[in-house]
């Protein structure tokens, strides 16, 4: 008797607390996902995909020191995950892991704690989703002049394309960056 009433308890504690971490991010969380997926239907999936993840951990005990954090890295894998389904597969010339030196200085320190070492994380896992969205020419084109700091004309004659065309791929790859990463860029200045 006395076990079935601490496994009541326990369970009724697990249900206050997974109430109250739905409760206190939910409609961000929502929100989130919805800035990020443009169907509905696909945003709700992922929502209670992330849900069932905290039901889940919070069942088996899994020690979760911040749970809002927690909630928001789920949500972001699995939207990354959603896009990788949905992304024809390429091979990939450059990975924004082996260019993580060149943007350095846009970055949080490494040593700043671990606040910082999640923003990082989240920077660069999203700022390689996006590239890897770019057709492939936008792509190539703003990794070579941003990332590698190779010059328009010597792209130019590499490609034998006009610097023109060059800088219009770059200039689109630029603004479906900002829109892509502006949300990310929100998130972590609020």
């Amino acid at each position: 008797m006395n076990e079935t009433l601490t496994r009541e308890k326990m369970t009724a504690e697990q249900d206050r607390r997974i109430s109250q971490a739905i409760a206190r991010e939910g409609s961000r969380l929502r929100a989130f996902i919805r800035r990020r997926v443009a169907d509905a239907s696909d945003a709700e999936d992922i929502l209670q995909e992330v849900l069932y993840e905290l039901v889940e951990a919070v069942r088996l005990m899994t020690p979760i020191e911040q749970v809002g954090a927690w909630l928001f890295r789920v949500a972001r894998n699995r939207i990354i995950d959603l896009f990788r389904k949905r992304a024809p597969e390429a091979p990939r010339d450059v990975s924004v892991e082996d260019e993580a030196l060149a943007l350095e200085d846009l970055l949080p320190s490494t040593g700043g704690g671990p606040e910082e070492e999640l923003a990082r994380g989240v920077l660069l896992e999203e700022l390689e989703a996006a590239l890897e969205e770019l057709p492939e020419e936008q792509r190539k084109v703003f990794i070579a002049h941003e990332l590698e700091g190779r010059s328009f004309k010597e792209l130019a004659a590499e490609t034998g394309l006009s610097i023109n065309t060059l800088l219009s791929r770059k200039h689109y790859a630029v603004l479906h960056l900002r829109r892509r990463l502006r949300d990310v860029y929100d998130e972590f200045k609020d």
